[in-house]
C-alpha cells in the first residue's frame, strides 16, 4: 500500500503537470504580423520572413507563435487590427509591407517593439528619428521600390523607343509613396523626352476608369507605382493591361507572371528575410532604438516574353540578358 504522505505528493505532482505545460505555452513568445494585403498576396513575403526568423533560431510552432491579421487591402481596418495585436500583448509587432500598416502600428503602441518593411523614407513619415539611431520602439527594413521608379520608366522606353506618351499609376491615399514616385518619375520622363501622365486609383473599382483615361490620353505604356493596393490586385491589373494591349511594368514578379509585360523592384525574398532576422534579434533582447534601419539592396527584373510577342515588342538582347527570369 502507498503511504498517505507519498500518495498526496504524487497527486500534487500530477496536478502540477498541466500547470507546467500551460506555463511553457505562455513563455513562448508571440509575434503579431499586421499585413495590408491578403494571405495570398503576402505568401512570398511570409515565407521569406519565416526563413529570416529561422536563421535567428526561431521556428513557428516550435519556439515562437505568430498571430496574423490581414487587412485584405482595406487600410481603414489597420488601426483596429493593430489594436487587437496590442491587446494580445505580442512580443513584437511586425508590419508586413506598407506604410499604412507601419504608421498604424506606431500609433497603437509606444512600448511593444515594432519591425517594419516599407518603401517610404521612415524618417520623413515619422517612424524613426534617424536611420542609424531609430530611437523609440520602431526599426525595420526599407526597399528600393521608390528609388528605382525612374528605372522602370527607362526600361519601358528601352523596349518602346517610339512611344512618347506614358502613364504613371499611383494611389493618392498613400502620399508617402505617391508623391516621391510622381516627382522622380516626372524628372526621369523629362530627361528622356517623354510626356508622363499621372493617374490615380484609391481602390480596385477605380481601375477600369484609369485604363479608360489612359486610352483617352493616348498613353502607349504604363508604369505602376509601388503600393499594396496594386500588389493585392496584381493579377487584375495584369489582365487589364493585356485586355487593353498596354505594355506595363510593376515592382513584383506576380505581375509579370500574371501576364504583365515585366516587373522590376526589390527582391521580396531578401527584403522580408531581413525583416525576419531583425525580429529574431529583438526577441533575443536587442532594442529597436539601437538597431539601425536596414535597406534591402537586391533588385530583380522579370520579363514576360509571351506578352512581349503578343504586343509585337522585340525585346533587345541587353534587356533579356539582364532579366533574372524570362517567362515564356
Amino acid at each position: 500500500m502507498i503511504k498517505r504522505r507519498t500518495f498526496i505528493t504524487l497527486l500534487g505532482a500530477a496536478a502540477a503537470w498541466p500547470l507546467a505545460a500551460r506555463a511553457q505555452q505562455v513563455a513562448m513568445p508571440v509575434i503579431g504580423v499586421l499585413a495590408v494585403a491578403s494571405p495570398e498576396a503576402n505568401a512570398i513575403r511570409i515565407r521569406a520572413f519565416r526563413e529570416g526568423l529561422s536563421t535567428a533560431g526561431y521556428v513557428e510552432g516550435q519556439n515562437v507563435k505568430i498571430e496574423y491579421r490581414w487587412a485584405e487591402a482595406y487600410t481603414g481596418r489597420l488601426p483596429e487590427l493593430a489594436a487587437h495585436l496590442v491587446e494580445e500583448r505580442v512580443a513584437v509587432l511586425v508590419t508586413a509591407g506598407g506604410t499604412s500598416a507601419a504608421l498604424a502600428a506606431k500609433a497603437a503602441t509606444a512600448s511593444i517593439p515594432i519591425v517594419f518593411g516599407i518603401a517610404a523614407d521612415p524618417v520623413d513619415i515619422g517612424l524613426v528619428a534617424s536611420l542609424n539611431r531609430p530611437g523609440g520602439n520602431v526599426t525595420g527594413v526599407t526597399s528600393l521600390n521608390i528609388e528605382v521608379a525612374p528605372k522602370r520608366l527607362e526600361l519601358l522606353h528601352e523596349l518602346l523607343p517610339s512611344v512618347t506618351t506614358m502613364g504613371l499609376l499611383v494611389n493618392p491615399a498613400v502620399p508617402a509613396l505617391a508623391t516621391p514616385v510622381s516627382r522622380i518619375s516626372q524628372a526621369a520622363a523629362h530627361s528622356l523626352g517623354l510626356q508622363l501622365h499621372v493617374v490615380h486609383a484609391r481602390r480596385d473599382r477605380d481601375f477600369d476608369a484609369v485604363f479608360e483615361k489612359l486610352i483617352q490620353l493616348h498613353a502607349g505604356a504604363l508604369v505602376i507605382g509601388p503600393d499594396n493596393l496594386f500588389t493585392s490586385h496584381s493579377e487584375q491589373l495584369a489582365m487589364l493591361t493585356v485586355r487593353h494591349a498596354l505594355p506595363a511594368v510593376y515592382e513584383f514578379r506576380e505581375f509579370a507572371a500574371a501576364g504583365g509585360l515585366m516587373s522590376y523592384g526589390s527582391s521580396e525574398t531578401e527584403y522580408y528575410r531581413l525583416v525576419g532576422t531583425y525580429v529574431g534579434r529583438v526577441l533575443k533582447g536587442d532594442k529597436p532604438a539601437n538597431l539601425p534601419v536596414q535597406q534591402s539592396t537586391k533588385v530583380e527584373l522579370f520579363l514576360n516574353l509571351k506578352t512581349a510577342k503578343a504586343l509585337g515588342i522585340t525585346v533587345p538582347l541587353p534587356v533579356s540578358g539582364r532579366a533574372d527570369e524570362v517567362i515564356e
